[in-house]
């Protein structure tokens, strides 16, 4: 590991320039620069007051990251079905409900709908993939065409039905997840 090299990069990442570091830590510019270049290497206590101004400690710079996955495959996903309401859901990433939003792919049937939405503080993106949906939010309604989108604030009750005779697909997204 390049200890000057990530140094480096958590100054650049909080926006402090070299003199700015070295300011506070009580140290020169031109020391925080050799640092950085690995042409010296600091103290464990000058380590410790470097890494303490850019917001982490010996543990969090020494962490190996871990492992990022951005790319998820349908084998990934986890469905259920609701053939009383005719819809199917599909949780496309996994546990995304720890995460700050939540996709999911829902196919209605039609004259389907999906279950009521509870008002909370959020968000709620939509965009309908195939058919037409018609989203309740509160006592009004909209229709959404495919390549259409609908987003709003979760402030009043919510659902969304498939008033058409043929299939309807939509990607549903909620920040904070609430599905």
């Amino acid at each position: 590991m390049q200890i000057g090299e990530k140094i480096k990069q958590l100054r650049v990442r909080t926006g402090l320039t070299q003199e700015e570091l070295a300011n506070r830590c009580d140290l020169s510019k031109g020391f925080i620069s050799q640092v950085e270049r690995e042409l010296t290497s600091p103290s464990i206590a000058t380590l410790i007051d470097i890494l303490e101004s850019l917001g982490t400690n010996l543990t969090g710079f020494f962490q190996e990251p871990a492992s990022l996955n951005i790319l998820f495959k349908p084998d990934d996903a986890y469905s259920t079905e609701d053939e009383a309401s005719g819809y199917k859901i599909a949780w496309v990433v996994p546990s995304a409900q720890k995460n700050r939003m939540e996709p999911i792919i829902v196919t209605l049937r039609g004259g389907g709908r999906t279950g009521e939405y509870a008002p909370h503080e959020g968000e709620v993106f939509g965009y309908v993939v195939s058919g037409s949906v018609t989203v309740h939010l509160g006592n009004k309604k909209w229709k959404a065409k495919r390549g259409e989108c609908f987003y709003y604030g979760a402030l009043e009750s919510y659902f969304v039905e498939n008033q058409a005779k043929r299939e309807a697909v939509f990607v549903w997204v909620a920040a904070p997840p609430s599905f």
